[in-house]
């Protein structure tokens, strides 16, 4: 909270102290604990006000750091979005029906990564005010991971598994025989637009009969998706091509392709200057055999006048 905040909330407990002016007092009851909300969905930030009191010239403002810049603010029986902070219009409310039961509960549609972060309601009846502190948590369930192959080598063949748009950061679990497989793998992060995405690799052996499955679990929700693969599509790793001579083959191939046309190139400029130095005393020649004949005619004319 801002300055300003601060002092306008000062200012207002000063009032208070004096007494409520219309004889009501009340207080805010909410979690302690950060209310989570997943990505995409809607959240609420539960808040209740004891005892229940009237609404009609009752002020609630949840606002994040700024008094003035509110998230929602309701005053004079209906809402004034005039100064509501703009990522948040049409995006907050609060349920009408409940306010007269005392709950002044905040829904905010559609959460973002941006929603994540500490609120602060504030509730006003006349002088008289209390303010209640809550915390959201957004996280993201990423996508189901995709389980590949890499290379295959002296019996062991590399196990690729990837997956996207985890918020935050969740952790990857391999496992096979019921027997975790984690320690013996190599794990990397990368970030797109806030999201997390995953990859992991895991050298095995292809030689027991039973499924690899790859593991990543969001430790906020202790929710996780998981893929496997089975030892048959391993086995039929040895019968193919590994990926890193695909890669050279294909490489070496284009390079071949690429000389070649380079030297048919070469060749031909070639094949075209040794054209033009052969053509050059022809070229002569039949300059000066021009040269001749203008100036044979011009002779004969010069002694027709005469």
């Amino acid at each position: 909270m801002n300055k300003v905040g601060r002092c306008f909330l000062h200012f207002l407990l000063l009032l208070s102290l004096v007494g409520p002016s219309s004889g009501e007092s009340f207080k805010l009851i909410g979690p302690d604990h950060p209310v989570v909300a997943i990505l995409g969905e809607d959240a609420v930030l539960p808040l209740c006000l004891t005892p229940p009191i009237s609404t009609e010239n009752i002020e609630v403002r949840w606002f994040r750091t700024t008094f003035s810049s509110p998230v929602y603010l309701y005053e004079y029986g209906r809402d004034q979005n005039e100064h509501q902070l703009p990522e948040f219009q049409g995006r907050t409310e609060l349920i009408r029906d409940h306010m007269a039961r005392g709950n002044m509960a905040l829904k905010i549609h559609n959460v973002t990564l941006y929603d994540e972060g500490r609120y602060t309601c504030f509730v006003r009846l006349g002088s008289y005010y209390q303010d209640k502190e809550l915390e959201l948590k957004v996280t993201g369930l990423g996508n189901s991971p995709q389980i590949s192959w890499d290379r295959y080598q002296d019996g062991r063949v590399t196990v690729l598994c990837e997956s996207t748009g985890w918020y935050p950061e969740p952790e990857v679990i391999w496992r096979q025989d019921k027997q975790s497989l984690t320690p013996f793998s190599k794990t990397e992060t990368s970030e797109q637009n806030g999201l997390v995405n995953v990859k992991s690799s895991l050298s095995v052996t292809i030689n027991k009969s039973s499924d690899i499955s790859c593991c990543v679990r969001n430790i906020i929700l202790s929710q996780e998706r998981e893929s496997t693969i089975s030892p048959s599509d391993l086995t039929n790793i040895k019968n193919r091509p590994s990926y890193a001579r695909t890669l050279i083959f294909t490489s070496v191939v284009t390079v071949v392709i690429i000389s070649g046309f380079y030297l048919a190139v070469v060749y031909c400029i070639r094949l075209q200057y040794i054209r033009i130095l052969c053509m050059k005393p022809c070229i002569r020649k039949a300059e000066n055999e021009g040269e001749l004949q203008a100036r044979d005619e011009r002779t004969c004319l010069e002694t027709k006048i005469v």
